[in-house]
C-alpha cells in the first residue's frame, strides 16, 4: 500500500507543476490554488508512505516520479524539446526508481 501512496504522491507533483505553469505567475489564481492543493495532497501522501518505507528511498522515488512526469508534461503539453539527451536522462531517472523499488522488495 505504501508504494501506491508514493506513486499517487508523485503524480500529484506532476499536477502541481502543471497547474502552477498554468497560473502564469499568479495572473490566473484558480490554477495556482489547484497547484497548492495538489502540493499539499502530495506531501500528505508522502508522509503516509514513509511510515512504511525508508525515508531516503521514498523521497528519491517521489522526486523521480515528479521529475520524469513534469519533463514529459513539458514535452507533450508545452513543446519542450524531446532531445535524445533529455530522454536519456529521463530513462536514467526511471532506472533509478525501478532499482530502488527492486532493492526495497
Amino acid at each position: 500500500m505504501a508504494w501506491w501512496l508514493l506513486i499517487l504522491a508523485g503524480l500529484m507533483e506532476i499536477v502541481m507543476a502543471g497547474a502552477l505553469k498554468s497560473a502564469q505567475g499568479w495572473t490566473r489564481p484558480v490554477p495556482g490554488v489547484v497547484g497548492i492543493v495538489a502540493a499539499l495532497v502530495s506531501i500528505f501522501l508522502l508522509t503516509h508512505a514513509i511510515r512504511d518505507l525508508p525515508t531516503g528511498t521514498a523521497y528519491a522515488v517521489w522526486t523521480g516520479i515528479g521529475a520524469i512526469g513534469v519533463a514529459a508534461l513539458g514535452i507533450f503539453a508545452y513543446g519542450d524539446s524531446p532531445s535524445p539527451a533529455r530522454l536519456g536522462c529521463m530513462a536514467l531517472i526511471l532506472l533509478g526508481i525501478v532499482g530502488l523499488r527492486w532493492l526495497e522488495a
